[in-house]
């Protein structure tokens, strides 16, 4: 099954949002945009899809916004722009909340919003021959939205260096700074994002969703208060059906 812009497979749990504008770097246009938040709002209800991988067709993850859409946004109101930003930041902000996996697979270049959209997946799998990087500062441009999301995942001076400067990083200097989760060979790449996905589809939905919730939800709160907030997601987690079962096995041995 696929769309105009971003490709649809669902298969083993997994459901693949290839970004399907190559001969264009995969940049991101109203459309394509509009066809993610379609598929995400799907992931959430759908109950065959366990993780939601995103990836880009072609050499590219993706480069960013697409230029030509925004020079001619340059003449709208500044709320009809904010809207349109904020359509891009609603996937943002649904990936963060799917009660389920979303992994994205870096291949080449993932550039501006491009990796903005790599920096809300929950996990990076980073081709190790990826680059990554905010150079919008070069255009006259600010990464504005994914802020909110960059000073979590490597802390103030990193997150300005990368928007302040528009420094793109090797994958590894991305893994070190901890902009993405892991770097992996390119021999073999295919097969070893493939054994780390089908593993997350065979975790617990329930175990994932917790994690997830507890994991976004403690920032900005004290020590104390992400403590007690951790009480109680244990007190769900051991109400689950998926704990009840796995401890039952385990203890069956």
């Amino acid at each position: 099954m696929s769309a105009d812009r971003v490709l649809v497979d669902l298969s083993g749990g997994v459901l693949t949002l290839t970004l399907n504008r190559p001969e264009k770097r995969n940049a991101l246009d109203s459309t394509m945009v509009s066809e993610l938040q379609q598929q995400l709002d799907r992931a959430e209800l759908d109950a065959e899809v366990k993780v939601v991988v995103v990836r880009g067709a072609g050499k590219d993850f993706c480069a960013g916004a697409d230029l030509a859409e925004l020079l001619e946004s340059v003449d709208q109101s500044p709320d009809d722009n904010a809207a349109h930003a904020q359509r891009l930041g609603n996937v943002f902000v649904t990936m963060r909340k799917l009660p389920k996996s979303v992994v994205a697979v870096v291949e080449g270049r993932a550039l501006a919003g491009g990796c903005g959209l790599a920096t809300a997946c929950d996990l990076v799998l980073a081709h190790a021959e990826a680059s990554f990087g905010y150079p919008e500062v070069k255009r006259g441009f600010v990464p504005a939205m994914v802020i909110a999301m960059l000073h979590r995942a490597v802390g103030e001076k990193v997150a300005y260096d990368l928007v302040g400067t528009g420094h793109v990083l090797t994958a590894a200097e991305a893994l070190r700074v901890g902009l993405v989760s892991r770097v992996i060979a390119a021999d073999g790449f295919d097969a070893a994002v493939d054994e780390i996905v089908q593993g997350m589809a065979a975790s617990s939905p329930s175990a994932v969703a917790l994690i997830k919730r507890q994991l976004y939800e403690v920032e900005g709160r004290s020590f104390e208060e992400a403590i007690a907030l951790g009480a109680k997601v244990n007190a769900v987690a051991r109400a689950t059906p998926d704990f009840k079962a796995a401890v039952a096995k385990f203890l069956q041995k």
